[in-house]
């Protein structure tokens, strides 16, 4: 059996203890022992500080859990659905392999087309409008190739280094425009 040792407290602070033990059990030692424990337990000391309000660490516990339900729903989305969705292609039980599709070739094979639904078709630019994408290339790029001949690299004495455009507004706005246009 253990020996009863004793400890001086305020006697203010033994009345509170002898009210509070006997809500909770008959003997003080029971009391102080479950005390003890459940501030070992749950990691707590006397000096650490909790929050404000007692919400506050549910709040916490609430924005985790939905970032967590986010990343998972994240993940459902760009991994395990096309995975999925793939692996019922693969086996032939989804509906893009239940549909045939009509090849393109064979509906065009036999079909009469004019000379722009087969330029449409194919891609391709007329001769006529192709030099005149040309032309519009090339008038760009002097355009452009002039005005950066007026730039210059200036190093002043004092401050950073900076380009300087020897032109008027007039005529940026003017540059402006026309690439904005497409020439």
């Amino acid at each position: 059996m253990d020996r009863f040792v004793t400890i001086r407290l305020h006697h203010r602070t033994i009345k509170r203890f002898k009210r509070f033990s006997r809500k909770i059990t008959k003997s003080y030692s029971e009391t102080l022992e479950m005390v003890m424990d459940f501030f070992e337990w749950h990691g707590i000391t006397p000096s650490s500080r909790f929050p404000k309000r007692v919400d506050e660490d549910g709040e916490k516990t609430r924005k985790r859990i939905n970032a967590l339900i986010a990343i998972v729903r994240d993940i459902e989305k760009t991994q395990t659905l096309p995975t999925n969705e793939m692996l019922l292609a693969l086996f032939g039980h989804h509906e893009i392999v239940k549909k045939k599709k009509e090849s393109i070739r064979e509906a065009t094979m036999f079909g009469k087309l004019t000379r722009e639904e087969w330029n449409k078709l194919e891609k391709t630019v007329p001769k006529v409008e192709y030099e005149f994408l040309e032309q519009d290339y090339r008038t760009a790029t002097r355009t452009a190739l002039h005005f950066l001949e007026r730039v210059e690299w200036v190093r002043p004495r004092f401050g950073a280094p900076y380009y300087k455009v020897d032109t008027d507004a007039g005529e940026l706005h003017v540059l402006k425009k026309r690439f904005r246009d497409g020439f």
